[in-house]
C-alpha cells in the first residue's frame, strides 16, 4: 500500500561535488535519508510523472547500503517508476552504474556511496543523482535538489516487503517492476567492445603479472570477472577482493598512505613475494585508480597524459582523441600531450560532473584528474578498472616496462613535478579562515618575485561552460608563475568531517638530465614558500600534511 508520510525539513543537506555525504549515523537517524530521496525526486520529476521511467539504483556495499536501497526502492515505487534496475547484492560501482544507465535508457540512477570515504557504522555513507547521460547531476540539479531538500513536507513511499538483493530476478512492488541484475554483465559487454581482450590474454599467458587491489570494496567482483576469469591472470591477481561493509577495516582511497602494501610490494620491499610488472587498485565505489610500476608509482596527472598520449594503442580509441580534459588542479602534463596531438584541452573546476557537457558534446574523449580519476567517452564517470585495461593495452602493445613507458613520455615531453599535500579534518571555521586570508594576501602579490619566480597570475578561478555557457565562481585560489610553476589551494568538498585543505603545487622541467628527482626535493623552495605564504602552521596547528601525493 502506497503512503504518504509528514515530514519537515533537515539542514545541512548540500550536495557537495559529488553529492550528499554524511556519517553513517547520520544518514540512518529517522527520516534523513527519506527527506533527501525525496527531495531529489521533487527536483527531477518530469511534467508528466515517472510513468514508463526506469531508474537504476545501486553502491559500494559499505555498513547502511543495503538499508538504504529498501528505503529507495519503496519510495521510487511510490513515486511512480515503472521499472528499476538493482545490482544483485546491492552492489554496483559508480562506473558500471553509469554504464547500465546508458546501456538501458534509464531515466537516471541514485549511487549510494561515500567513494574513498571511510566505511563502518561509524564511517562514512553518500547518496548522488545520476541523470540519464549517466553523468552525475550538473549544479543546476544539484541546486534545485538542495532547495527542495529546505522545503519537503510529504514523504512518498510504501509498506512492502524488503526486495531479496541477493537473487537474480524480477519482484513487483506496487506498480515497479524491480529487477535485480548481474552488476558485472553491462559493464564487462562494454569493456569487451572497447579493448581487444585477446590481446590481453595474450600478455598474461606470456607471464605479466598483475597485483590488483580492490582493497574490500566494490571493483572486487569486476576486477575477479575481467582479470582472472575473462583475461586468465592467475588466481590471486586480485586481492583484497571480496566487497566488506567495512572495507575489512581499511580506508578504501588508492593513496600511497592507504595502498602501502600494495606500494612496498611495488617497490620491491617486500621479502615475501617479487615486485610483478603492474601494481594498480581502486577506491571504494570503483572511480578512482592508483597505477604503480615496478619501482615507479605513476602520479595520477602523470596518469591521464600518458593514458592520452598512447591510447589509440586501445581498439576504442584507434581514430585519436577528438580533445582532452582537466580539472584545475590536475598538473599541466597533459596540455603538453594535447599540444603535440594538435586536439583541444579544457580545464574545469574539480568534479566529474564538469566533464559531462564536454564528453556529451564529442568535444572531449579522455580526461581525468589529479585525484585519481581518469575516463573516456565510454561512461559518464571515472573508471578505475577502465583506466588499469587501457594500461595494459598499452602495455601490451608497447612490450615495455611501465618505467621505461614514462622515462620516454618525460624524455619526449619534459616532466611536470607535481604533489599534493593534504591536511585532513581542519576545523572548519578555521579553514575558512585561513582561505580568507590567502584570498587577502595573495592578490597584491601580483608582478612580484618570490623564491626566485616572477608572480604572474593570482585569482580565485571561475569557469565558464564552453556548451551550455553556465559559470562557476570560487573553484580555488591560483598563484601562477612566470616560468609555468604554480601553486593552488583549494577546500575539498568530499570530507564529512572539518574541511579538508589542498595544496597543489607544480613545476615544469625540460632539462633531461634532471627528469629523475624526488617530486618533494624538486618543488622544496615552492613547498617551503606554501608554508610562508599560507601560515598553515600558526592557523590550524598542523606541523605536516597528512596525506602527501
Amino acid at each position: 500500500m502506497k503512503l504518504s508520510l509528514p515530514t519537515t525539513p533537515i539542514a545541512g543537506m548540500k550536495p557537495g561535488t559529488s553529492g550528499l555525504r554524511k556519517k553513517v549515523a547520520e544518514f540512518a537517524a529517522g527520516p534523513y535519508l527519506a527527506n533527501f530521496v525525496q527531495s531529489v525526486f521533487d527536483a527531477v520529476r518530469p511534467a508528466e510523472g515517472f510513468a514508463g521511467q526506469t531508474l537504476v539504483l545501486g553502491g559500494d556495499g559499505r555498513h547502511f547500503n543495503r538499508e538504504a536501497i529498501q528505503t529507495v526502492i519503496r519510495m521510487a515505487a511510490a513515486n511512480g517508476f515503472a521499472r528499476l534496475l538493482v545490482g544483485q547484492h546491492g552492489i554496483l560501482s559508480t562506473p558500471a552504474a553509469s554504464c547500465v544507465i546508458r546501456a538501458h535508457g534509464a531515466f537516471g540512477g541514485l549511487i549510494l556511496s561515500a567513494s574513498h570515504n571511510p566505511g563502518g557504522p561509524d564511517g562514512d555513507f553518500g547518496i548522488k543523482f545520476n541523470a540519464a547521460n549517466g553523468g552525475p547531476a550538473p549544479e543546476r540539479i544539484t541546486d534545485a535538489i538542495y532547495a527542495c531538500t529546505q522545503d519537503v513536507h510529504t514523504l512518498h513511499s510504501t509498506d512492502t516487503a524488503d526486495v531479496d538483493l541477493d537473487r537474480l530476478g524480477v519482484t513487483p512492488v506496487e506498480d515497479c517492476a524491480v529487477e535485480v541484475i548481474d552488476p558485472v554483465a553491462d559493464y564487462l559487454a562494454l569493456m569487451r567492445k572497447l579493448f581487444d581482450f585477446d590481446a590481453l590474454r595474450a600478455l598474461f599467458a606470456g607471464g605479466f603479472r598483475l597485483a590488483f587491489d580492490a582493497m574490500h570494496a566494490v571493483t572486487g567482483p569486476y576486477a575477479q570477472v575481467i582479470f582472472e576469469r575473462e583475461l586468465g591472470a592467475p588466481a590471486g591477481t586480485v586481492r583484497n577482493g571480496t566487497p566488506r561493509p567495512d572495507f575489512g577495516g581499511q580506508h578504501p582511497d588508492p593513496n600511497l598512505v592507504h595502498a602501502k602494501a600494495l606500494h612496498e610490494l611495488m617497490m620491491g620491499r617486500d621479502p615475501t613475494e617479487a615486485a610483478p610488472d603492474l601494481g594498480a587498485a581502486s577506491d571504494g565505489d570503483g572511480d578512482r585508480n592508483l597505477i604503480i610500476g615496478r619501482g615507479l608509482f605513476v602520479s595520477p596527472s602523470d596518469s591521464l597524459a600518458l593514458l592520452a598520449a598512447n591510447a589509440h594503442l586501445a581498439p576504442a580509441y584507434r581514430q585519436g582523441l577528438a580533445g582532452v580534459a582537466r580539472s584545475m588542479p590536475t598538473s599541466a602534463a597533459v596540455d603538453r600531450v594535447a599540444a603535440q596531438l594538435g586536439i583541444p584541452c579544457y580545464e574545469t573546476p574539480t568534479g566529474w560532473k564538469f566533464f559531462g557537457n564536454l564528453l556529451d558534446a564529442g568535444r572531449i574523449t579522455l580526461c581525468g584528474e589529479e585525484s585519481a580519476g581518469t575516463g573516456s567517452d565510454h561512461v559518464r564517470e571515472k573508471d578505475g578498472v577502465w583506466a588499469v585495461l587501457l594500461w595494459l593495452s598499452i602495455l601490451a602493445a608497447r612490450g615495455q616496462s611501465v618505467a621505461q613507458i614514462v622515462h620516454e613520455h618525460w624524455a619526449q615531453y619534459g616532466r611536470n613535478y607535481y604533489t599534493r599535500h593534504d591536511y585532513e579534518e581542519i576545523e572548519a571555521d578555521r579553514a575558512q579562515a585561513l582561505m580568507r586570508g590567502l584570498g587577502e594576501r595573495l592578490p597584491p602579490l601580483l608582478g612580484h618575485t618570490l623564491a626566485g619566480r616572477r608572480v604572474s597570475l593570482v585569482d580565485d578561478f571561475a569557469y565558464t561552460d564552453p556548451v551550455d555557457g553556465s559559470v562557476s565562481r570560487h573553484q580555488g585560489l591560483r598563484l601562477g608563475f612566470g616560468d609555468g610553476s604554480r601553486i593552488v589551494f583549494r577546500l575539498s568538498g568530499t570530507g564529512t568531517a572539518g574541511a579538508t585543505l589542498r595544496v597543489y603545487i607544480e613545476r615544469y622541467e625540460a632539462d633531461p638530465t634532471r627528469l629523475l628527482l624526488d617530486p618533494q626535493q624538486a618543488l622544496a623552495d615552492l613547498i617551503a614558500l606554501v608554508a610562508e605564504l599560507a601560515q598553515i602552521r600558526e592557523q590550524t596547528g598542523r606541523l605536516a600534511p597528512d596525506v602527501i601525493t
